[in-house]
């Protein structure tokens, strides 16, 4: 029997196809029904997978992507997949069930993302039955790697920066306030510019600057989001994304800090689905 799991964001997708023991990942561009109309997604999946899969018939699909919380876009994707693998059983839920089922597996947990946005969402077992709603990058997504950006280019643009970590920032961005401005203003997804700047957060550890900006950036996804929750003193606090795993030495401290007990922490959700589903 061949399953085949999809971990998609609006840019970039994961696949993971499993025959038996045997595993193999592809990568496609992302797939979002807000962007892409019907037929967009079904000759996305028919040219970009289909050709790299290499296989015969699957049997069950299990697709995770940004979007699918309405039943109208899990439809359109359902329709497109079946189009393209018309033998296939199709299962369509949204990437916070991805984040839960990746970490938490069948147990009761609380779940926080920490990527380019953020969530927080606790996870009984079977669904998510509680989570905080998203307001974006612009009032909220704490802890997430637009807001610590945002908080990096404030430093910068109010000239905080000491002469060290400006020099850092110069050799590393050929940049000044007048394209940061049309970058965050007038071009599309500022979100992910302002978040492509927690890697020089990330390449700058031990800054005192810089340890500022991503502790308070946490702190402040512990303490608008998870200290809100009873289930985070009473369940494992897992931690799902490229910011919760590149700065996972902090939510260690932080979960210390306010008594929770910390659980897993990946990079992305696909082993835990695999593992999930196998």
């Amino acid at each position: 029997m061949s399953k085949l799991i999809a971990d998609s964001g609006a840019t970039k997708a994961e696949w993971c196809l499993m025959t038996g023991t045997k595993k193999k990942i592809v990568f496609t561009p992302g797939i979002s029904p807000y962007f892409l109309n019907p037929e967009q997604i079904r000759e996305l999946i028919a040219t970009t997978l289909k050709p790299k899969l290499k296989t015969g018939t699957i049997d069950e699909i299990f697709y995770y992507g940004t979007g699918c919380a309405s039943s109208t876009n899990k439809e359109i994707i359902k329709k497109a997949l079946r189009k393209v693998f018309p033998e296939a059983k199709v299962h369509v839920d949204n990437d916070l069930a991805a984040a839960a089922k990746s970490v938490c597996g069948r147990e009761k947990g609380m779940v926080g993302n920490l990527g380019t946005g953020s969530f927080c969402c606790f996870y009984d077992g079977k669904k998510i039955s509680k989570e905080t709603p998203g307001i974006g990058y612009a009032l909220g997504d704490e802890g997430s790697g637009a807001y610590l950006g945002k908080k990096l280019i404030q430093y910068y643009l109010y000239d905080i920066f000491d002469e060290d970590l400006r020099s850092r920032f110069h050799a590393k961005y050929v940049t000044g306030r007048a394209e940061i401005l049309e970058n965050v203003y007038k071009k599309p997804m500022p979100n992910r510019y302002l978040a492509s700047f927690a890697l020089f957060l990330a390449e700058n550890r031990g800054h005192y600057m810089v340890e500022n900006i991503v502790e308070d950036g946490l702190n402040d996804f512990f303490f608008n989001h998870l200290r809100r929750y009873k289930e985070s003193f009473i369940y494992p606090v897992h931690f799902v994304g490229g910011v919760a795993f590149g700065f996972q030495d902090v939510l260690l401290d932080l979960c210390a800090t306010y008594q929770m007990r910390p659980g897993k922490i990946l990079k992305n959700p696909m082993p835990g689905l695999v593992e999930y589903h196998s």
